[in-house]
């Protein structure tokens, strides 16, 4: 395929002339400046910039994700009002999709005058705001009333999807842009590494700072809580601002090679790196894509709508052995759930870069992503509640049911978004890319919607 998996394996791929688009049809075609970027796909494979994008793709998880872990203060912070207390999930959950998605189909209809680089950075500079002002809220205005502070917390949850919303259809283009099918999957590897970080840290945390039994009149789990929450928020704000900082180089490589292109072919009628890259664009409606992307969309789509249904079923099963060790307690065992899930979803996106390819076979690709379906009874079979397993075994649960479905989700979702780029022409990639993102994020909010049919099991 590349030179990447030249450099990992020691061999070359067939080359991507295999590519076709799925309708014979083409809308128009790309304007005659669209040679400033012709041969794109000459562009040289860097492990530098493979690496940014990799990083990128972390920051584009690290605040959901940080949101997630910081659960547990945010419980603390309500319990003098039940009715938040237990709906606050749901309400973060709710608010953060339909902005995510609202933003995305916005942005999905903008191409033409979109400046990639700049909406990465805008969510950037808002995601570090944004946090920054998280971190604050554990140190002051902690006797806040619980209706003020979940007020509070569901406009930062609005501006923080906002900030996700831009990151992924400017990642997802930029990348795209680049016509090497790599960087889409750095993209894909940094959010799994942005699964398993916080995870496994949470995890230790517990087994290094167990909780007290508030029975013994522990009166610092409050403040340890505060303490906490702290750190999750600030890291937050650090990963988005070293990805502002190792964004520079990227941005600045890709204008020298437009600048180049400027010089070789149109010195007197370019005149700056916008104008050329717009001339390069080819405004495609959303519906052509879908018609070129369709198995591609529906099949990312349903991937992750499946996957959505893995941490309802995660946060409820309890080990078969709780009495044997502190691992093997629910406050342990659960994020260790996680720990395994993340990291065969971690797996599968790195296994992407194996010669083994199904691009060329789209309507093949959404069959396996039906197919998984068939993989979520597993959980059933497990100790659900602690009431008992049909299967008494955590080896099971956490090395054949959680491994599995995260490495076929990560190994699924990547496949979709790296395929995306041979079935559309040159000048459609950057929509293409911000298409797929926003069907990335249809199939996680229909799969957050149907996920609380099973909430009550």
């Amino acid at each position: 395929m590349d030179r990447a998996r030249q450099a990992v394996f020691g061999r070359r791929s067939s080359p991507t002339e295999e590519y076709e688009p799925l309708t014979g049809d083409e809308d128009g075609t790309a304007p005659e400046a669209s040679v400033v970027l012709e041969n794109w796909d000459e562009i040289p494979f860097s492990w530098i910039e493979y690496g940014i994008f990799g990083f990128l793709g972390v920051a584009m998880l690290w605040a959901w994700n940080m949101f997630l872990a910081a659960a547990p203060y945010f419980s603390s912070r309500f319990s003098s009002n039940a009715w938040i207390q237990s709906n606050f999930q749901s309400g973060i959950l709710t608010v953060s999709t339909i902005t995510n998605l609202s933003v995305l189909l916005i942005l999905s209809n903008i191409q033409y005058s979109a400046s990639y680089p700049f909406r990465i950075n805008l969510a950037l500079i808002i995601s570090s705001v944004i946090f920054a002002l998280l971190t604050a809220s554990t140190i002051v205005f902690l006797d806040a009333s619980p209706t003020a502070y979940f007020t509070f917390l569901l406009v930062m949850v609005a501006f923080s999807s906002w900030a996700t919303g831009l990151i992924q259809n400017g990642a997802f283009a930029f990348a795209a842009s680049y016509g090497r099918p790599e960087y889409m999957q750095a993209l894909m590897a940094g959010q799994g590494v942005a699964g398993v970080l916080p995870a496994v840290a949470q995890v230790t945390t517990v087994l290094l700072f167990p909780p007290k039994d508030p029975s013994l009149g522990d009166d610092n789990g409050p403040k340890q809580g505060e303490s906490s929450a702290f750190f999750y928020f600030l890291a937050a704000v650090t990963i988005s601002v070293i990805a502002l900082v190792v964004l520079i180089p990227l941005v600045r490589r890709h204008s020298r090679r437009i600048e180049n292109r400027i010089v070789e072919h149109m010195a007197e009628s370019m005149t700056s790196i916008e104008e050329a890259e717009r001339a390069a664009r080819k405004v495609t409606s959303l519906w052509v894509l879908f018609r070129k992307l369709r198995w591609l969309a529906i099949g990312l789509a349903l991937t992750f709508t499946v996957t959505m249904f893995f941490p309802v079923f995660t946060a409820k099963i309890h080990s078969v052995r709780e009495d044997a060790g502190a691992i093997f307690r629910p406050t342990a065992f659960i994020p260790l759930g996680f720990v395994f899930w993340n990291l065969g979803d971690l797996g599968g996106r790195v296994a992407t870069m194996l010669p083994f390819s199904l691009k060329n076979r789209p309507f093949v690709m959404f069959l396996l992503a039906l197919a998984r379906v068939a993989l979520l009874p597993l959980y059933l079979l497990c100790n659900i509640n602690g009431k008992g397993a049909v299967v008494s075994s955590d080896f099971f649960y956490l090395f054949v049911v959680q491994l599995s479905i995260g490495l076929t989700n990560g190994w699924l979702g990547s496949s979709f978004m790296m395929a995306s780029g041979d079935w559309v022409d040159e000048g459609e990639r950057e929509a293409a890319g911000g298409f797929m993102g926003l069907w990335l994020v249809i199939g996680l909010t229909t799969g957050s919607l149907l996920s609380f049919t099973v909430s009550g099991i």
